[in-house]
């Protein structure tokens, strides 16, 4: 039993801190995809692949032992794959699942695409289906890598990766499922269904430019808690939800100036969460708008990147010119569909697994 399967990175379009607190988050699924390959074993050890190396582990009815300390990159992969063995809850065969890396920008550095939600998702979509489990992968993946992230994060990103194209989401309660006196797969199957909803496809033309640095989520969150109190944060997830629903009516419809008017609202409350935008971000969103281009920065702040939408393509095509230009790393926004199988594996990934 073998598959091939994919799935897309992400951009938060609204809703950055408001969905931790309770609100509501707009995210695009966006290229470029990220792709896997899994093939049961004939024995019961389970292998992760990546390019920097292998790690082994054996099925057991309590989820997998691993040989040794679960090394950083491996962490989102391995939780997934522990979390979908612990809901199977039998002895059985193993599986190899090998995963390709994702592309940096050219300095190294990542894209703040989601990688560690996109991995997350494959691999327990992986493991449920060499193990033939009916427990839902998304809500395995939302608890795996909130795990892996000591709890925390909204899921948010996890939830576009799978449902692709661009989502309205509120955060899901993992907690109700880590119950230690109840079986996994019946926590999973009691669970209530995560609150996600596709909306429409954007009908302007975007761009992602990238700071050149990365950032610290959990870092940033820990700060953005400490510094809003409890009403700061109500009030502060009432505003986004009320900006972000004018910014979902602007997104559909033929009036740029209300998606340009909404951008900037989102910027502005972003900074109250605290000063999340660096030099890097600043110049590449007042070069946008420059450009006519409504731009705000994307996620926890703090470095990444920056989603700019265009009032026609040929301005796109101009700005991103301009940033490239300037040495920025820049693209046009591909927006995607979601988790999905592949009708041909990648043949690389396909010879990692035949290694024993």
């Amino acid at each position: 039993m073998e598959r091939a399967l994919s799935a897309p990175g992400k951009l938060f379009l609204s809703g950055e801190y408001a969905v931790l607190w309770g609100g509501t988050a707009r995210i695009a699924a966006v290229s470029p995809r990220a792709h896997a390959y899994v093939r049961r074993r004939e024995d019961a050890q389970v292998h992760l692949v990546l390019e920097e190396g292998r790690l082994r582990g054996k099925v057991t009815p309590l989820g997998v032992h691993w040989e040794h300390a679960v090394p950083q990159g491996f962490r989102f992969m391995a939780s997934a794959v522990d979390e979908l063995v612990q809901c199977h809850a039998q002895q059985t065969l193993g599986f190899t699942l090998c995963m390709a890396p994702t592309p940096p920008q050219p300095n190294g550095e990542k894209l703040g695409l989601g990688s560690s939600a996109r991995a997350t998702l494959l691999a327990a979509e992986a493991a449920r289906y060499v193990l033939e489990e009916r427990v839902d992968p998304l809500k395995v993946a939302l608890v795996a890598h909130a795990l892996t992230q000591g709890l925390r994060g909204s899921g948010g990103d996890v939830a576009a990766s799978f449902a692709g194209g661009v989502i309205r989401y509120r955060r899901f309660q993992v907690e109700a499922i880590l119950t230690p006196a109840r079986p996994r797969a019946a926590a999973y199957a009691d669970s209530a269904p995560v609150d996600l909803v596709r909306v429409g496809a954007p009908q302007w033309s975007a761009v992602y430019a990238h700071a050149g640095q990365a950032a610290s989520t959990t870092a940033l969150i820990s700060t953005a808690e400490l510094k809003l109190k409890e009403r700061d944060r109500e009030d502060f997830v009432a505003s986004s939800d009320a900006v972000g629903r004018e910014f979902e009516e602007a997104l559909g419809a033929q009036d740029f100036e209300a998606l340009r008017e909404t951008t900037l609202g989102l910027r502005e409350l972003l900074l109250k969460v605290g000063p999340l935008e660096t030099e890097g971000v600043r110049r590449i969103l007042a070069l946008g708008a420059a450009y006519g281009c409504a731009g705000k920065a994307s996620g926890a702040g703090g470095g990444d990147g920056c989603l700019l939408f265009c009032p026609a393509p040929e301005v796109a095509r101009e700005l991103l010119s301009a940033y490239r230009g300037r040495g920025v790393h820049a693209f046009a926004v591909q927006f995607e569909p979601g988790l999905r199988g592949e009708t041909r594996a990648d043949e690389r990934l396909k010879a990692w697994s035949t290694v024993t």
